[in-house]
């Protein structure tokens, strides 16, 4: 691994994505031969600076490792352990490598997961200037009128911003697909909530130009570097 800076090094050592690495290295969690660093633009040099989080000494490895997962219900996307909660790593555990998911679904939200350990790769699928769409399955307990969909196409306000979905479309009697680029935490359900229906099931099935495809929920692949290109076609 060549030398440069630290959040860098870490990003390509699989321990997070860019944004991720700075936060650990803000927050006093890195240090650099047991120094503690609080800058990510620090230099190191991988062939003899020694690297440490939580004072555990990482491994600096150049395998990569690109995996897609169908998430099923009831795992949380996140590395740290919040009492009995499942993670989605956990689906992982036959894997060696450090992994961590590309940006989130909540809890309940099922459909397409990136897992990968490559923080570069993470870094530029979330990056908003790729201005990447992700399309969602949408089940309601009612039927979906044109009032609903009128509702849904005008957006709705989160985190103090009026956001719109790319598009709307009636599959049938209660089931949409919509298609957001803002990456807001929660947006489609709050969507669907505002537009008056109630919701049975959410699920991702496309991000850029990468579809699902037929994986049952819980299991995973690994993602060919054609696929990984896809994402951005």
């Amino acid at each position: 691994m060549e030398p440069n800076r630290l959040s860098k090094i870490l990003a390509k050592a699989g321990i997070a994505s860019r944004r991720s690495c700075e936060a650990l290295i803000f927050e006093g969690k890195v240090r650099v031969n047991r120094e503690i660093v609080t800058l990510p633009q620090t230099f190191v040099y991988p062939m003899k600076d020694k690297i440490f989080i939580d004072d555990k000494q990482i491994e600096l490895k150049d395998e990569k490792v690109y995996y897609l997962l169908n998430k099923p219900k009831g795992f949380i996307c996140s590395n740290k352990r919040i009492g009995e909660k499942k993670l989605v790593i956990d689906l992982f555990s036959k894997v060696k490598n450090r992994l961590f998911t590309i940006g989130r679904l909540d809890r309940d939200t099922t459909g397409l997961l990136l897992v990968t350990n490559d923080g570069d790769f993470a870094q530029k699928v979330i990056h908003p200037s790729n201005n990447l769409s992700k399309e969602y399955l949408v089940k309601t307990e009612q039927e979906i009128t044109h009032t609903h969909l009128t509702a849904l196409s005008k957006g709705t306000l989160i985190e103090g911003k009026w956001i719109r979905p790319s598009k709307v479309t009636k599959v049938r009697r209660g089931t949409i697909k919509i298609v957001v680029k803002e990456g807001k935490k929660r947006e489609v359900r709050l969507m669907v909530q505002n537009a008056g229906l109630k919701l049975l099931s959410l699920s991702r099935i496309r991000i850029g130009g990468l579809r699902m495809g037929p994986l049952q929920e819980g299991e995973w692949r690994e993602l060919s570097e054609k696929e990984r290109s896809l994402i951005f076609a």
